[in-house]
């Protein structure tokens, strides 16, 4: 199967999609129940417990991330409703999203598994890096800020899972690697949309890479905008295509109060809170 152009490849992706020969990623059944649970607004602490318990992976990472430095208070917390009751239902919420996020970068493929590992760990690094600059965007949940940048490259995989066999990309990373660097964001789209995530979030997958992407001159920053200069400081000073971009002209730069020479990372207590971020995510 050849492909003349990244359109083309797309075409294919939704052909296989009309067809139902295409499973797109989704969210892990845990993270569905506690977020319809917590959205509609009546359930107790001991409800939304009772939901993370059966699942045993997510309830031991919860209890983890709970006692860590990053969320981690005078005393220990030793038990799932007392982490909900500490930490309330809404950052309950996107923190099992966020742990119920590295399923889907599981995989038994031997010939996945590294490409997985690798976006899960730059996942990781701008997650880390967009709940840091939460920090001067108070408007926004920086829990939700770190999700957004957990979710930022999760068009990637289904490409991944449908080129596995196709000598075309299989044989030349290079050609592969400009492949999903093109193609993954309008696939991204996709996915959120089946999510149902609330529309701020839905967006950011499929624009954070948009050079031109605007969320209103006038309006706060977005969480577009904060993962979009996460991704580009994550980035910097390597040789990902994306640097030859002149971020002086990205407007994220300019609605969180940076210039793009600016080094965000060296700014006081951003790198603390990266390192933070990073260690309660990764496992």
């Amino acid at each position: 199967m050849q492909f003349k152009s990244i359109n083309d490849f797309l075409a294919h992706i939704q052909k296989e999609l009309d067809h139902n020969r295409l499973i797109l990623p989704t969210l892990p059944d845990i993270a569905l129940k506690v977020r319809q649970a917590v959205s509609k607004g009546d359930a107790s602490s001991q409800d939304i417990a009772n939901i993370i318990t059966t699942d045993a992976v997510i309830s031991a990472r919860l209890i983890q991330v709970a006692n860590s430095p990053l969320y981690g208070g005078n005393t220990e917390i030793k038990s799932i409703q007392l982490a909900v009751s500490r930490l309330g239902n809404n950052t309950i919420r996107t923190l099992v999203t966020s742990l119920a996020m590295r399923q889907l970068f599981s995989t038994k493929s031997k010939v996945l598994k590294v490409q997985y590992e690798k976006i899960w760990q730059d996942s990781i690094n701008v997650a880390s890096i967009s709940r840091a600059l939460a920090a001067f965007t108070p408007h926004l949940s920086a829990d939700e800020v770190m999700l957004a940048g957990l979710m930022h490259q999760i068009g990637k995989l289904p490409i991944l899972v449908l080129v596995e066999d196709l000598p075309e990309f299989k044989n030349y990373p290079d050609r592969l690697e400009t492949l999903l660097e093109k193609a993954h964001r309008p696939i991204a789209k996709i996915i959120m949309n089946a999510w149902h995530l609330p529309e701020d979030l839905k967006l950011v997958a499929s624009e954070y890479g948009n050079i031109n992407y605007n969320s209103g001159l006038d309006l706060p920053a977005s969480y577009v905008d904060v993962v979009q200069v996460a991704f580009f400081q994550s980035i910097a000073r390597t040789d990902h295509p994306a640097n030859k971009v002149d971020t002086d002209s990205l407007l994220s730069f300019h609605k969180l109060g940076y210039s793009s020479d600016t080094e965000v990372l060296e700014i006081k207590g951003i790198p603390e809170t990266i390192k933070k971020t990073q260690s309660s995510l990764s496992f």
